[in-house]
């Protein structure tokens, strides 16, 4: 009898900067080929995790000299959305493979930094946010030495417009929008391959920041349809703090539950005085938590809330 095959190892992608502050955004890369230095590349661009309510949206490139196009196809890489997460492992591994021609980079952008961009006083909408995660990774690859002649893009907003953008941003480079372009373009699939794998693995391994004892990770697919999503969501709502880091608060499904399953709290506003109207509310005003006096009420019962995120109160700015 022979022995069985030894298990397939994941192939490179250290998670492990993100794992250290997954409340922020962190940049992963592949080595880049030598030959993309020296050759004309075409470069795809694509992301995964757009519409969940849980967990990270992460941008990826791949890039080929454009020589090796069929090269590229020959690895049968397809839209992440139409594979499993065991095929898409496959083909990342043949990606990580060919990495004498094939490059790659990721963005990963996590639930707190989407959800604070998009409900901060100047408003950054998610398109936006693509758009600009976009051409920083585009414009990574360009500092790289890679020799880029033709980027396609899986659309964000109207094609023609992007395109436009894209076009104007990086004179001299053949730009080329198209909705869907993950099912159109080797190389946009291969970066939609990068990306999901890379979402994948931060979803299955994400390192709770918050005490919450012994996690259900049950969640279902993160998207706001999902009934798992849902009763998760349900689950893991603080009355009073909302949710952990995993979720996207900003999202409506989440706005929705704290609207209707958390406490009510009363932000006091520029034309009145806070503690006097909260006193005349006979409430207690937030910017009371803040006060030092009651710091010092609470010196020995501070919330997890703040200690986990190492916020204090500040008695002098």
């Amino acid at each position: 009898m022979s022995a069985s095959a030894p298990p397939v190892q994941p192939a490179d992608m250290d998670l492990k900067q993100f794992e250290a502050d997954n409340c922020g955004s962190c940049r992963l890369a592949s080595l880049i080929p030598e030959v993309c230095r020296a050759e004309d590349c075409c470069l795809g661009v694509d992301e995964a995790g757009r519409g969940p309510v849980l967990g990270p949206m992460v941008y990826g490139i791949c890039f080929c000299p454009v020589s090796k196009k069929e090269e590229l196809k020959d690895l049968k890489v397809a839209d992440s959305k139409t594979l499993t997460e065991a095929e898409r492992e496959n083909l990342f591994q043949n990606l990580d493979q060919a990495k004498s021609y094939v490059g790659w980079a990721l963005q990963i952008l996590s639930p707190n930094m989407i959800s604070t961009s998009m409900l901060q006083r100047m408003k950054y909408n998610l398109n936006a946010l693509s758009h600009d995660t976009a051409i920083g990774l585009i414009q990574y690859a360009l500092d790289s030495g890679v020799q880029l002649k033709e980027v396609y893009v899986d659309t964000v907003g109207p094609a023609e417009k992007y395109e436009v953008k894209l076009s104007q941003r990086f004179p001299g480079i053949k730009v080329t929008v198209r909705p869907k372009a993950d099912s159109l373009f080797p190389v946009v699939s291969a970066a939609s391959i990068c990306a999901k794998v890379a979402r994948d693995r931060v979803v299955k391994g994400w390192k709770f920041a918050e005490d919450l004892g012994q996690i259900d990770t049950d969640y279902g697919s993160g998207y706001p349809n999902d009934p798992k999503t849902k009763e998760w969501l349900l689950k893991y709502l603080d009355p009073v703090f909302g949710y952990p880091q995993f979720v996207r608060f900003s999202w409506s499904t989440a706005q929705t539950l704290m609207d209707s399953k958390a406490v009510t709290v009363r932000w006091d506003d520029d034309e009145e005085d806070g503690e006097k109207a909260a006193e005349r509310q006979n409430n207690r005003s937030m910017l009371s938590y803040f006060s030092a006096s009651a710091e010092a009420d609470r010196a020995q019962q501070t919330h997890r809330f703040f200690t986990e995120r190492r916020l204090k109160s500040l008695k002098s700015l």
